[in-house]
């Protein structure tokens, strides 16, 4: 709180009129001797106070009083202790200060929790909504898939394994008419950091590689599934591994599979 606004708070009236608590009076005393204009703001209270006192108390000398005590036959009586009464409107309005903070903090409590929730469940929510799209995208893929795999005007062409991995396989799927190549590289296994599986298209007599396509982003392709460039002459389909991007020509020691149309 800025200074301004703690002398406008009327904290300072009422420490003057000795109305706060030790622990508020003993704020009140540090604030001042750290704030030279609260200091001199309580001293300003204070003389308002004594001069309002004296404006409605004239002032009497001990002599006049002497006179007025005699005249009145004014005798010394016995001082009766009284005993100050409670201040219960002071402890009532205490204790719902008290309730009112208390409702206030549960509320605010139950809002944050609600916040929380509504938070929690927005980001649920897009988690589902990503995986929707996620398994959606995958099941389009394998409808196309399964698509290429039923047509009926695709030539299927089995690779088997070669020396150099002859646990491999694979299928290639080749529409005559259209020239449009598909690759299933399922028995394949994942190729080395820095190396491609590239497709070739090859004329047997005299043998003439064309090389059709990479299988790139072989480890993020779920279905090993590979659309290749179109071919509209080959006797045989090879696979062979080469460093990434590709080679001109084929590596015939990294031959991984082969196939005769």
């Amino acid at each position: 709180m800025e200074t301004k606004e703690y002398i406008e708070s009327g904290i300072l009236e009422l420490y003057v009129y000795g109305l706060l608590s030790e622990v508020e009076s003993e704020e009140v005393a540090a604030m001042a001797k750290k704030h030279p204009e609260i200091n001199a703001e309580i001293i300003a209270i204070e003389k308002s106070v004594v001069a309002l006192s004296s404006s409605f108390s004239p002032f009497q000398s001990a002599e006049n009083y002497a006179k007025i005590k005699e005249k009145l036959n004014l005798q010394a009586a016995e001082v009766i202790p009284m005993t100050p009464k409670k201040n219960w409107s002071q402890y009532i309005g205490w204790a719902a200060a008290i309730v009112l903070l208390a409702g206030i903090v549960f509320q605010y409590n139950q809002l944050e929790e609600t916040n929380n929730q509504v938070v929690n469940t927005s980001i649920e929510k897009a988690k589902i909504e990503k995986e929707r799209n996620e398994l959606a995208v995958k099941k389009a893929a394998v409808e196309k898939n399964l698509a290429v795999i039923k047509d009926v005007n695709n030539t299927v062409v089995t690779l088997g394994g070669q020396a150099v991995a002859p646990e491999s396989s694979a299928k290639v799927y080749w529409n005559k008419e259209t020239q449009v190549v598909y690759v299933d590289a399922t028995g394949l296994p994942e190729p080395p950091k820095g190396m491609v599986y590239q497709v070739w298209a090859l004329k047997l007599n005299p043998l003439t590689p064309t090389s059709i396509g990479l299988l790139d982003n072989f480890d993020k392709n779920d279905q090993r599934f590979f659309a290749v460039n179109n071919t509209g002459d080959a006797e045989a389909f090879g696979i062979t591994l080469e460093p990434a991007g590709g080679s001109l020509t084929p590596t015939m020691e990294q031959l991984y599979t082969l196939g005769k149309v």
